[in-house]
C-alpha cells in the first residue's frame, strides 16, 4: 500500500507514519495540499491520503478531481475536537484517525480503507428477495445489471456478488463512467500504447486487462458516450479489447457488472444507450429499493455504522436512544444507505452522553432529524387522514349510491346479520329488509347471514 502524508509532521504524526511503515505501506510525505496534488501528478502514486484535518481537505480532493485523481482521504488529528472531525467528515475525508495514534487503530484504518470490503447488510424482506435471487446467480459468468436510486448500495451488492462467485479470489476493479470525461474514459478501460495520442508517455494497462481473471464493475454504465459503448459491446461478446494506438486485439476474460440509477430502457427509447449493449449487460436485473422502502434495514444499519466508526475512532460503542431510533425511522433518506451512513459517523464523533440520542444525528447542513408525533397522536393523525380519504371517495357521488354502499359494507362487515347492522347503522330492521329487498330487485349482490349469525 502506498501512502501518501499530507501535513506538517508533528510528533504524534510521525509515530503515525512509522506505525503505517510497520504494516508494510509505503510512505510519502509533503507538507500542503498544493504539494499533495503535485506530487501526484507526477506520478508518485497513493492509495490513501493521511491528511491533517486542520487542512482544507474539501479543496484538496476537488483540485485531484479536477486533474482526475481520485484517492481515499483519511483525516488524522491531534487531541481531536469531535466537531472538526466531523467536519473533516463532512468535507469529504472517509475516516477519522485520533492522534495520539495506536497500533491496532492505525493498522485496521488502513487495512479497511486498503480492502474498502463493505458488508451487505439487511434483515427487511423486500431486499432479502434481491438477496435470495444475488445468490442464486452469483457463481455464474452472466453479465449483471445492478439499478436502483444512488447510494442505496449498488456497488456493495456488486462486491458481495464478486465475492460470492468462483473469481473471489482474483482481483474486484471498479470503474465510475459518470466521473471520468468520455475522452479519457476510454484509455481507463482499455488503456492505451506510447505515443497514441499527446502526453501517453508510456504504455498503460486498462482496468480490463487488470480485471483479468476477475471481475469489472462498469459503476453508472448510462452516463457512457455512444462512440464508446460500442468498444465495449465488442469486448463483451468477443472478450478481446482494443487498446488506444494498439496494432492487434488483446484477449480477457472476466466477468462484467455495471450499474445504474437511470431507466436504461427509457434510455433505449431517446436513443442516449444502445439496446443491444442492453440485452448483453442485462442477463439478470438486480433492482434494490431505496431505503425508505426498506423500514427494517434502516436500524440495521444504523447499528451497523455505529459499531463500525467507534471502532475506527477508537470510541466505546454506544447504543442507539430510542427516541433517535424513532427520528431515523421516519426520515425518508432521499439519499439512501449512503446519507444513513455519513450521518451515523457523524453521529458518533459527536454523541457526548451514554446513548447516541436524537441530537446527535444531524444532516449535511448540521440540523437534526425532525421530530416524530407522539404515538397516540401519530394514530389520531391517521384515523384523520382515513377519514378524509373516504370523504373523498364519496365526492361525485349521489346521496342514493353512499347509502347503499354504507349499508352493504356494515352488512358484510357483521357478516350478514341483519339484526347487528341496523343497530349500526341507527335504522329498524324493517327499514333495513326494505332497503335490501330494492338492492336485491336491482340485481346487486346482498351478504347472506353466515353460520352462526342471525338474519333476524
Amino acid at each position: 500500500m502506498r501512502l501518501l502524508v499530507v501535513g506538517k509532521l508533528s510528533g504524534q504524526l510521525s509515530v503515525a507514519v512509522k506505525m503505517a511503515m510497520e504494516t508494510g505501506a509505503k510512505v510519502a510525505h509533503v507538507e500542503t495540499p498544493t504539494q499533495a496534488t503535485a506530487a501526484l501528478l507526477k506520478g508518485q502514486g497513493a492509495d490513501l491520503l493521511m491528511v491533517d484535518y486542520e487542512l482544507d481537505i474539501k479543496s484538496l480532493i476537488e483540485a485531484n478531481e479536477r486533474e482526475h485523481i481520485f484517492v481515499t482521504v483519511v483525516a488524522c488529528g491531534v487531541n481531536p475536537d469531535p466537531r472538526k472531525a466531523a467536519f473533516a467528515i463532512s468535507q469529504g475525508a472517509k475516516e477519522f484517525i485520533p492522534l495520539p495514534p495506536d497500533a491496532e487503530l492505525i493498522a485496521a484504518v488502513l487495512a479497511a480503507v486498503s480492502d474498502d470490503s463493505r458488508p451487505l447488510v439487511t434483515v427487511d424482506p423486500s431486499m432479502q428477495a434481491v438477496l435470495k435471487l444475488a445468490d442464486q446467480v452469483a457463481a455464474s459468468d452472466a453479465s449483471i445489471l445492478i439499478t436502483g436510486e444512488s447510494g442505496v448500495g449498488k456497488e456493495v451488492m456488486a462486491r458481495y456478488l464478486h465475492e460470492k462467485s468462483k473469481r473471489a479470489q482474483r482481483p474486484f476493479i471498479s470503474v465510475n463512467c459518470a466521473a471520468i470525461p468520455d475522452n479519457l474514459l476510454e484509455s481507463e478501460l482499455f488503456g492505451h500504447e506510447k505515443g497514441a495520442f499527446t502526453g501517453a508517455m508510456a504504455r498503460r494497462i486498462g482496468k480490463f486487462e487488470e480485471a483479468d481473471g476477475g471481475t469489472l464493475l462498469l459503476d453508472e454504465i448510462s452516463e457512457m458516450d455512444a462512440r464508446l459503448q460500442a468498444k465495449l459491446l465488442r469486448a463483451l461478446q468477443e472478450r478481446v479489447i482494443d487498446r488506444v494506438g494498439g496494432a492487434k486485439p488483446v484477449p480477457v476474460n472476466i466477468r462484467v457488472l455495471a450499474t445504474s440509477n437511470r431507466n436504461l430502457a427509457q434510455a433505449v427509447k431517446e436513443g442516449t444507450f444502445r439496446e443491444d449493449l442492453l440485452y448483453r449487460l442485462n442477463v439478470i436485473n438486480l433492482a434494490l429499493p431505496p431505503l425508505r422502502e426498506r423500514p427494517a434495514d434502516i436500524l440495521a444499519l444504523s447499528e451497523h455504522f455505529a459499531k463500525k466508526y467507534s471502532e475506527a475512532n477508537a470510541i466505546a460503542l454506544k447504543p442507539i436512544s430510542l427516541e433517535a431510533k424513532r427520528r431515523l425511522q421516519a426520515h425518508p433518506w432521499p439519499g439512501n444507505v449512503r446519507e444513513l451512513e455519513n450521518a451515523m459517523h457523524r453521529a458518533v464523533l459527536l454523541s457526548t452522553g451514554a446513548e447516541i440520542d436524537a441530537e446527535a444525528i444531524r444532516l449535511p447542513d448540521g440540523q437534526p432529524l425532525n421530530p416524530v408525533a407522539p404515538i397516540g397522536m401519530d394514530y389520531v393523525n391517521r384515523a384523520a387522514e382515513a377519514a378524509q380519504s373516504a370523504a373523498r371517495s364519496f365526492v361525485g357521488s349521489t346521496v342514493a349510491e353512499v347509502e347503499q354502499k354504507l349499508i352493504l359494507d356494515t352488512l358484510s362487515h357483521c357478516l350478514g346479520n341483519r339484526t347487528h347492522a341496523a343497530n349500526i347503522l341507527g335504522i329498524s330492521i324493517r327499514t333495513l329488509r326494505n332497503k335490501l329487498n330494492e338492492y336485491t330487485a336491482a340485481g346487486l349482490s346482498v351478504p347472506a347471514p353466515q353460520s352462526g349469525s342471525s338474519a333476524a
